[in-house]
């Protein structure tokens, strides 16, 4: 079982996980505004997510962002690397106005990673900052990009979409800050070191309503995506209720980013019966 579980660790530690996560995000909103698939954005977002999140996640600690010291780290570097290779592939199949916001998209995973000068640190050590920066990124990959590329002009019920989605990765993020606790600094200021746990669990409960109320503002409104949303709404509500400090390996990782995987999973089952 040995060989198993490092192919699962490498699966999560490269990012692979969330990346799925991510499209599952934008093969969602294709599904709610009846978007036909396109192959090379899909193929563009999936390959994108892996270097930007290892970047993140491993490049910071790297001596100009370069030189990796730790033999596994650099195995994840060089797969990153060759993904990188293949979102750019990929990259030269979509329009202009794609290129503008993946450009502007780059931008903030840059400020988040990077510090802006000598002096000033990155905006992942800004606290509150940090986890609306991840949702704002988040959201223009899964929302604005497919509605972009697709040439549909932006309605009441897309502006919608995308504010759900905003608020969906704030609450998403919530295990991640909790978990976290026992690693970060007290000087970040995080929502937890902020409000602690139990109100930031609160907080979360409070969004999770916010963004199942704001479905029915909407002025097209399918039976798909009230059950839909009705259903995740309840998966919130259960991950929230099992977050705590002392969290599982697991728990964050995999489970939490398997939400979006299983949503979109639950919809298209959904959509075959209604």
């Amino acid at each position: 079982m040995g060989w198993l579980s490092r192919i699962f660790n490498f699966y999560l530690d490269a990012s692979i996980h969330v990346a799925f996560a991510v499209i599952s995000l934008l093969l969602i909103t294709n599904l709610y505004l009846n978007i036909l698939p396109d192959q090379h954005l899909i193929l563009f977002v999936f390959f994108g997510t892996i270097p930007s999140y290892n970047f993140i996640k491993y490049g910071v600690e790297a001596k100009r962002y370069i030189l990796v010291k730790n033999s596994y780290h650099k195995q994840i570097q060089i797969f990153s690397l060759i993904i990188l290779a293949l979102a750019g592939y990929h990259f030269f199949f979509l329009s202009y106005a794609v290129w503008f916001i993946c450009c502007a998209l780059a931008l903030l995973i840059g400020l988040y990673a990077l510090p802006v000068s000598p002096k000033h640190k990155n905006l992942r050590n800004s606290g509150i900052l940090k986890v609306i920066l991840v949702a704002l990124v988040w959201t223009g990959t899964t929302v604005i990009i497919p509605v972009i590329s697709s040439a549909i002009s932006f309605s009441w019920d897309i502006c919608l979409l995308m504010l759900q989605q905003f608020i969906l990765i704030l609450v998403l993020l919530i295990p991640f800050e909790i978990r976290d606790l026992e690693y970060d600094e007290l000087h970040l200021k995080t929502i937890p070191q902020r409000i602690g746990v139990s109100q930031t669990k609160n907080l979360g409960l409070l969004l999770s309503l916010i963004f199942y109320l704001i479905t029915f503002l909407k002025d097209d409104l399918s039976q798909l995506e009230i059950i839909g949303k009705t259903i995740l709404f309840l998966i919130l509500i259960i991950m929230l209720l099992m977050t705590h400090r002392n969290q599982s390996k697991y728990f964050a990782s995999f489970f939490v980013e398997s939400i979006p995987i299983c949503w979109l999973g639950t919809l298209i089952l959904l959509e075959s019966y209604i």
